[in-house]
């Protein structure tokens, strides 16, 4: 029944004797259903769109706008930003391109990864389209000929990092809150994670892969991730100011960054949440295998080392062989090449156990222990490994 037809049924009325009770009555009953057709009105009208495209002064301006699911990333979001960037970026009257998340509590929560263990489920086509498409927008982000800004406010996990970490410019703030968490959930640190990470200081990035993590605020610019730190009171008033520039050139863009960047007095002096364990990330992380880490972290014994243990033994052992070796490989390869490995990774996930049980365990049951199969490092064979790894052929990605 739409809303026409509501309409019609609601004003529909029958003529009442003169009579006050009944004709009260009646003005109630119409009373009544007004407020029903209003409500009806807005329940119409009010569904936000999940993602913002707006030209505002020299820039192009994506809002990921999902904040009651985080802003996490769904194919349609995807198909919506990854045309209109390409418009702007040729459009001679669009300088920067800018994008952040609605909300005030994240950037992006990652991509929807509820929606695809659920269809392929159903044997749908939405997992080898969204990271397909996904990938395709994160090397669009890296290739973009024109200046693009990620204002990082608040959480920013997953495949919120892959529309952000390869533009030219990362704003974090004291809100930002990193972590490629991908292990945890059978899978492994997509969207150019095999690119950026093993690109961090020392082994950092193998760290943050294989643990997922969390480094929080300036501790995310400290370690490369983001270009630059501001107060999140100020993003306004910076977002405004680049806004209102007139033709600026990617040096304009950075000046304006770098100032606002030079305000910012908040945990300045604070020590960097790694820094005192970059010794012991660098000795324990440097190693050809997943095991050889375990026994590097044993024979360390410190209380660090100890939790990094007992984080690791959490995580699907198919998906910490998996991200070791597509740190390691990513290390020597162009991000094209790293994407088009992912996207091999990704669809053999989809066809394996860990996922589906990671999204169970984390997300549906919300028990924290999933049933990984197979449940031992030593289980997961080289060959198994290798089969990972494969071509997928003519339906491989290319760009």
């Amino acid at each position: 029944m739409g809303q026409q037809d509501v309409w019609r049924l609601l004003s529909r009325t029958l003529p009442f004797p003169k009579c006050p009770t009944l004709e009260a009555s009646r003005v109630s009953s119409l009373r009544r259903a007004r407020v029903v057709l209003q409500h009806l009105r807005m329940s119409v009208h009010t569904e936000a769109p999940e993602v913002l495209l707006e030209r505002r002064g020299c820039a192009g301006v994506i809002t990921l706008n999902r904040p009651k699911f985080l802003n996490a990333l769904s194919l349609s979001m995807i198909r919506q930003i990854y045309p209109q960037l390409k418009k702007w970026e040729q459009d001679p009257e669009t300088f920067l391109i800018i994008i952040k998340g609605a909300g005030g509590k994240a950037f992006c929560a990652g991509g929807d990864i509820r929606a695809l263990s659920e269809a392929k489920k159903a044997k749908q086509n939405l997992t080898q389209d969204f990271f397909r498409e996904e990938y395709t927008l994160n090397n669009a982000i890296a290739s973009c000929q024109k200046p693009y800004v990620a204002l990082i406010d608040g959480i920013t996990i997953g495949g919120g990092v892959g529309v952000s970490v390869h533009g030219r410019f990362r704003v974090a703030t004291e809100r930002t809150l990193f972590a490629m968490p991908e292990t945890g959930i059978g899978l492994f640190p997509d969207v150019g994670g095999g690119y950026f990470l093993p690109r961090l200081q020392g082994k950092l990035g193998y760290f943050l892969a294989l643990t997922g993590f969390r480094l929080k605020g300036r501790d995310v610019h400290r370690a490369g991730i983001a270009t630059h730190f501001v107060d999140s009171e100020k993003l306004h008033k910076l977002e405004d100011e680049l806004l209102a520039l007139k033709s600026p050139s990617a040096e304009d863009v950075a000046g304006v960054l770098e100032s606002y960047q030079a305000q910012s007095k908040m945990d300045q002096d604070k020590s960097v949440v790694f820094e005192e364990h970059m010794d012991k990330i660098n000795s324990c992380f440097s190693a050809n295998s997943v095991e050889q880490i375990i026994e590097n972290l044993q024979q360390d014994g410190s209380p660090f080392a100890i939790q990094q243990l007992k984080v690791i033994n959490k995580m699907s052992p198919t998906s910490l062989k998996i991200t070791l070796r597509q740190l390691t490989e990513g290390s020597s390869k162009t991000l094209p090449e790293v994407l088009t490995m992912e996207y091999r990774l990704s669809q053999a996930c989809m066809e394996g156990h860990d996922f589906d049980e990671g999204v169970r365990a984390v997300l549906i049951d919300k028990d924290q222990s999933p049933k990984w199969n197979p449940a031992s490092l030593k289980e997961v064979t080289n060959e198994d490994l290798n089969s990972y790894f494969k071509s997928l052929g003519s339906s491989d990605l290319k760009f």
